[in-house]
């Protein structure tokens, strides 16, 4: 960490405080207050070994990763992206029919699994958390299905018992950052004479550390803006702060008949346990359905005799709103495309994404909404009616983009930027 300055220490007490905006900012809530404000972030999927989660990888990025009946068969984690479902895009895409379609995409790492143990070094613990720290988010993974075939790591199936070994590993790996960070901080501070530890430093780093010390996630304690931003500043990357989907792997029985002994129980600990959202699914079904994937007439036949649909869109679209994610269209004959951003972007940073010039020499952005333009335009290309009826805007730099907007940017660019 670097020396404390006038300047810095002054703004963990006086200026911790951000200028007043006339317009209320979206309510960022859970782990996506700690996170950074970008467009490419990521999910990683966590859990114990043999939960499913190289399977589960390997389903929703339709790659071939390793998925081993043994642990750690996953060491370097695997990445890749999936696209994020999203019926506007694909009524935007049956209306251009575009010569190039680009959907939005969720970033999506496959990391190994942890132990009772992991934040002390057991198994390839330290490597493994690491991994989650350079992620966004965490899909955790659940085992709740019985099998002689797919061996515990414990010798038995508790799907309690496995949500609090890896809280408790993943509290306490922050627990040691924690503490370093602590004592690098204090070193600085003897270090520069007249300086002290203010106030809400204090009180910030020992709420923390009693969370921490009781197995409790950052994200889901109770947090003003000075102490999120001087978490954020002072503790960095903490793996706690990161929001979680917990997604609850059953049989395929199970999953069919909707009936799963653990399914309360895991319920009653989320609930306990800050919140989330939950997603019972079922590894075996869905890799039954994509084995029919060459014939979509058995697909149907198979999800109706079931009664039941994949769960893989409902984990894509969750991860990425999780992540505080959102985009806006580009629509034409030439390609109709999702563009991602941080939700609660402005208009020049959502023209950044498509191009740095787009941003430098932006002038504005011409916006309807989707909804808007499917009422107005139905079935037919093109904006005129929309315009005719009022629903085309012009936005400047300060406009915050809105998921679902179809956008095009004006800009100048007459000079290269330095």
């Amino acid at each position: 960490l670097k020396p404390l300055t006038p300047l810095a220490s002054s703004q963990c007490v006086e200026n911790s405080m951000p200028p007043k905006k006339k317009d209320a900012e979206p309510e960022v809530l859970g782990g996506a207050r700690f996170g950074r404000v970008k467009n490419n972030l990521k999910m990683g999927i966590v859990g114990l070994p043999n939960v499913g989660k190289s399977s589960l990888f390997n389903l929703l990025t339709k790659q071939s990763a390793a998925a081993e009946n043994f642990p750690f068969c996953t060491i370097d984690p695997n990445e890749a992206r999936c696209a994020v479902p999203d019926d506007r895009y694909d009524k935007l895409v049956a209306m251009w029919k575009p010569v190039n379609e680009y959907p939005a995409y969720l970033q999506i790492t496959d990391i190994a699994g942890l132990v009772k143990g992991a934040a002390g070094g057991a198994g390839l613990g330290n490597a493994f958390l690491s991994h989650i720290q350079a992620v966004d988010g965490i899909f955790h993974v659940v085992r709740a299905f019985e099998s002689d075939e797919v061996i515990h790591v414990d010798d038995s199936v508790d799907p309690v018992r496995d949500l609090d070994t890896i809280q408790h590993e993943l509290c306490l790996k922050d627990l040691e950052a924690l503490k370093r960070a602590m004592q690098d901080e204090e070193k600085d501070v003897k270090r520069s004479p007249g300086f002290k530890l203010s106030a809400l430093y204090i009180a910030t780093m020992e709420k923390v550390q009693n969370m921490l010390e009781a197995d409790k996630p950052i994200r889901d304690g109770e947090w003003s803006t000075p102490e999120i931003d001087l978490i954020k500043l002072k503790l960095g990357n903490l793996i706690s702060t990161k929001p979680v989907t917990y997604l609850v792997n059953i049989s395929e029985k199970d999953f069919i008949s909707k009936k799963n002994k653990w399914l309360a129980k895991i319920h009653k600990w989320v609930q306990e346990h800050g919140g989330g959202q939950m997603i019972p699914f079922s590894v075996e079904f869905e890799e039954n359905l994509y084995a029919m994937r060459e014939d979509p007439a058995a697909q149907e036949k198979y999800l109706e005799e079931c009664g039941q649909k994949s769960m893989l869109p409902k984990m894509i679209t969750t991860g990425y709103h999780e992540l505080n994610l959102v985009h806006f269209f580009t629509a034409g004959e030439k390609e109709v495309r999702c563009w991602t951003v941080y939700n609660g972007a402005l208009a020049p940073q959502a023209a950044a994404v498509i191009h740095s010039d787009m941003e430098r020499g932006f002038i504005k952005a011409e916006v309807v909404a989707f909804d808007d333009f499917i009422a107005i335009a139905k079935d037919k290309k093109g904006m005129a009616d929309v315009k005719a009826a009022g629903k085309y805007r012009q936005e400047g730099k300060t406009y915050k983009v809105c998921d679902g907007d179809i956008i095009q940017i004006q800009f100048n660019v007459t000079t290269k930027g330095k």
